[in-house]
């Protein structure tokens, strides 16, 4: 076993445990979910508009609840996840909502191995890249899996965000934006539940835009745009303030929060 699947292995019995504790938080609502409240935010409905009728591949899915969000506007869904407590629910989630959304569970990086399909749209989303040593196979993957004109969207934390330690209540920059080490945390709660006592023991990587970029046109994906924005719509750092979007950002705005990656496979 390789020093990187133990790694896996650590940050997949972790999510596990996240999976139990946000399907109870009040940030991702499962109730109101259910009733039919979409989880998607604004960046990404922007982004890819009218869904009905395309076929989508969601990565790094969680428990699904964007997946099915894209399933409820139209669009045939396969969302695939490192945590089998995260498929499952995903898969229950589907049934209960009777929506026709498939789930498979395995690392992003092997997705090719076990989704054959290729789609119309890639979709990725808020807090993915940084869970992967190394993203050439990532950008291989998504070209692989969509079709000829196809769309891959990403929005992703601006990896100047993971330069920062937050376990303290003022961030303390700690980290390189593109250091090849891997960087562990261990922490109490998580990020949709601080109260929470679970234990979270995480192993990730900082990837600057220049990487990200790069391995998807080597992939042969054509960029449409690179967009980097101030606002954040979940409050998941210290000392974040709402504005009148409802959107959360720094006070003083140094550094952007958020960036958005559209491009075509051509």
């Amino acid at each position: 076993m390789s020093k990187n699947d133990n790694y896996f292995k650590t940050n997949k019995t972790t999510w596990n445990e996240k999976v139990k504790v946000h399907a109870k938080s009040d940030m991702y609502d499962l109730e109101a979910f259910k009733q039919g409240k979409s989880s998607l935010m604004p960046y990404e409905l922007n982004a890819l508009g009218d869904v009905n009728g395309k076929s989508l591949l969601h990565l790094q899915c969680h428990f699904g609840q964007d997946t099915l969000s894209w399933s409820r506007m139209g669009a045939q869904c396969i969302g695939v996840d490192l945590s089998d407590e995260g498929i499952a629910l995903a898969k229950d989630l589907n049934e209960v909502l009777q929506l026709d959304a498939r789930f498979v569970c395995c690392n992003v990086l092997d997705t090719s191995k076990f989704v054959k399909d290729t789609f119309d749209i890639v979709f990725t989303s808020y807090g993915v890249i940084g869970w992967l040593p190394d993203l050439k196979p990532w950008g291989q993957m998504i070209a692989e899996r969509l079709n000829q004109g196809g769309t891959f969207y990403m929005v992703e934390f601006h990896p100047m965000v993971w330069m920062f330690d937050y376990l303290d209540d003022k961030p303390v920059m700690k980290y390189g934006y593109m250091q090849d080490e891997v960087i562990y945390e261990e922490y109490e709660g998580t990020y949709a539940d601080e109260s929470s006592s679970m234990v979270s023991k995480e192993y990730g990587w900082n990837h600057g835009m220049g990487e990200i970029v790069s391995v998807l046109t080597e992939a042969g994906l054509h960029i449409e745009y690179l967009k980097e924005n101030n606002e954040s719509p979940y409050n998941v750092l210290p000392n974040l303030i709402e504005n009148e979007n409802s959107m959360f950002e720094t006070r003083d705005k140094l550094y952007p929060l958020i960036f958005e990656i559209k491009a075509t496979k051509v």
